[in-house]
């Protein structure tokens, strides 16, 4: 969960007290669970606003949706449900306004519907929404108080925690819950700190946070999935890795965004803990939420987590082996234009074969490849595609329509857009016609509808248009593309689709950096806030900024890691902001940077809480796109409030 309270962590060194306990390591015990838990936690949606009865629509919606169905099983309590002091025998209290029933009566409702109840606290003083006490020096009553209740998973914080080593208090619970013989999955809320992977298994664990928390939001998604890469030797059956809940169905990304997430987490056999409202889906988030292939790559230990196989910087390639001799490989496109992205079988760890069947795991379809996966994809978009060997062709041909169109499109300038035709299977594609579409507002060059020749196996066709504004409006411009075309297995046909934003150069004279344009937007946590501090959860909660105890009138209030991305056409002259960490938060440590094109204009080290702004005057000539950086310190983002303030740019 997020941590809303600073938290003493103290280091791992190389001492014994990072080695794992001998006795824990002499009587392993069978693990609550052998695959990754599914299921749902109130944090990432409601945070503190919760109540028995959410938690017992929410179990009951696990039914009606069909998540219980597909697996999904336990149902989480997260912070603040708890009074704010023990009793007098040093026992919890479930808050008596949210939850009068108690714990106990809560478990068997969740329990009637065939599901199980997961609860929360800290390894520390208090828990990090300081709204309950923590767990420190009350291990055992907790642990046999849990288990008296019916609980089934227990989630354990990292605040308040006094400076204590992690892997004293860790394991410590770890005992307890052994102790009270209640089979209780322990989830190590550490966030990495210390390396959990590398103890929590021998403290009692079956998962342990490998992150900081995650938000809604796609620059701290795939935050957390660069800090997986190596880690894949960690996990296996009754010890996972945890990259944190998921957010797919909260708003703060596209389902585009969200069915990479998705797919990613199910490929690192993360847990797959829901973070939504189940009571108010959408088909798209059921859609994803409920995908059987995907869940089923999830739950499956082929004998190594899923790993980064390529990382090309926009694009990345992962993959997973399959107990059945299978292999599943995503796709991944992080950057901001469409792109296509290949591997080979060989590359993704699949046996040396002729060919191989290949099926799509979002849509199902088959078919089969010599050598090659290839996808055409969307910005921020992904393919999942899962390979087993096959000696003779039993499917259409692996077919890939690739569309290139460009990052953004000015309203003033033609842009080129190019659509090509993949034939990676092992049979001929033939009779194929191609049709672009433009949105309303640009025309291409020439005709949009297409005869194309039989694409013979392993080559390729395409064809560019230039297409030219006439009278563009709103604010992206949409292109896509289609193709019909025939097999051997009948008439098959694909599509590719591309959003560019549509932009204008700023008016002449200087301009308040709170009253641009912006192409894209990455923020940690909240939204970028025009005027004021960024606050951290929903709009306009920021303060008016003070950098250094000075207060700025206007300015970006951003929350670290951000990236704000501007269009300036090439005729700017400067740009100018006092920047640095708002005093809105007790601690936080960051580093601004000015990227022009793709070159470091500017930057200015590390930068904490309480030391004054720096001034920041940086030239432009020439910069046709000017991004905004803000990155970690590196101490954790949990209070990397960062101010761009005053700032201007002229042009």
């Amino acid at each position: 969960m997020r941590r809303l309270a600073g938290a003493l962590v103290a280091a791992c060194t190389l001492t014994a007290l990072c080695a794992v306990p001998a006795a824990a390591a002499e009587s392993p015990q069978p693990p609550p669970v052998s695959t990754p838990p599914m299921g749902w936690n109130s944090w990432n949606k409601f945070g503190c606003d919760i109540t028995e009865q959410l938690i017992r629509e929410t179990a009951d919606a696990m039914v009606s949706s069909g998540m219980k169905a597909a697996g999904y099983q336990y149902v989480n309590v997260d912070d603040c449900w708890a009074e704010k002091n023990r009793t007098p025998d040093g026992k919890y209290e479930p808050n008596r306004t949210r939850f009068p029933s108690g714990i106990k009566a809560l478990a068997d409702y969740v329990h009637g519907k065939g599901l199980k109840l997961g609860i929360y606290t800290s390894a520390g003083t208090e828990t990090c929404a300081r709204t309950m006490p923590g767990s420190l020096d009350h291990e055992e009553v907790d642990a046999q108080t849990f288990a008296d209740w019916g609980v089934d998973y227990l989630k354990y914080d990292n605040c308040h925690n006094q400076g204590r080593p992690a892997l004293e208090r860790y394991t410590k619970m770890g005992e307890a819950l052994k102790k009270t013989g209640r089979p209780i999955v322990y989830a190590l809320c550490e966030w990495g700190e210390n390396k959990p992977w590398e103890w929590g298994k021998g403290a009692g664990a079956q998962l342990w946070r490998t992150t900081g928390d995650i938000s809604d939001s796609w620059g701290s998604m795939t935050k957390l999935l660069d800090q997986q890469v190596g880690l894949e030797g960690y996990a296996g059956p009754g010890g996972w890795n945890d990259p944190d809940m998921l957010e797919v169905g909260n708003g703060g990304m596209t389902d585009t965004e969200y069915r990479s997430h998705f797919a990613l987490w199910s490929l690192l056999n993360a847990p797959m803990l829901a973070g939504n409202d189940l009571r108010s889906m959408s088909d798209a988030t059921k859609k994803i939420l409920l995908n059987k292939d995907l869940l089923a790559v999830n739950q499956d230990w082929g004998g190594k987590q899923g790993h980064q196989v390529r990382d090309d910087g926009d694009t990345e390639v992962w993959a997973k082996p399959m107990s059945d001799g299978s292999d599943v490989v995503v796709l991944f496109n992080r950057g901001g234009a469409p792109a296509t992205v290949s591997a080979t079988a060989a590359e993704i760890g699949a046996p040396a074969s002729s060919g191989y069947r290949v099926r799509d795991l979002w849509t199902g379809a088959e078919t089969e490849s010599a050598g090659t996966l290839r996808a055409g994809l969307p910005s921020h978009g992904s393919a999942t595609f899962r390979v087993w060997p096959s000696t003779q062709p039993q499917a259409a041909p692996h077919t890939t329509l690739s569309l290139r169109s460009p990052e953004y499109a000015a309203a003033d300038k033609p842009f080129t857009t190019t659509l090509k035709v993949f034939n990676d299977g092992r049979t001929p594609v033939r009779s194929g016609t191609v049709k672009l579409t433009v949105g309303a507002g640009w025309k291409p060059d020439g005709r949009t509808e297409v005869r194309i020749p039989a694409v013979a196996p392993g080559k390729s066709w395409e064809q560019s248009w230039t297409v030219r504004p006439s009278s563009p409006g709103g604010d992206r411009v949409e292109v896509s593309g289609w193709i019909d075309y025939r097999t051997s297995w009948g008439t098959r046909s694909l599509t590719a689709n591309g959003s560019a934003p549509l932009v204008k150069a700023p008016a002449t004279g200087t301009s308040a950096l709170s009253k641009a344009a912006f192409m894209t937007v990455e923020n940690g946590y909240g939204p970028v806030e025009r005027g004021t501090s960024n606050g951290e959860s929903g709009a306009g909660d920021g303060h008016k900024m003070s950098i250094g105890g000075v207060t700025y009138e206007d300015g970006l209030g951003v929350h670290a890691p951000s990236k704000v991305r501007l269009y300036l056409g090439g005729g700017c002259a400067s740009f100018t902001s006092s920047v640095g960490v708002d005093d809105e938060k007790a601690g936080g440590s960051v580093a601004f940077e000015v990227v022009g094109d793709g070159k470091r204009l500017a930057n200015t080290g590390v930068l904490k809480r309480g030391q004054a702004a720096q001034k920041l005057s940086v030239p432009l000539s020439g910069v046709q796109v000017l991004d905004l950086v803000v990155t970690d310190g590196g101490d954790g983002v949990d209070s990397d409030h960062a101010d761009w303030a005053g700032a201007t740019f002229t042009c």
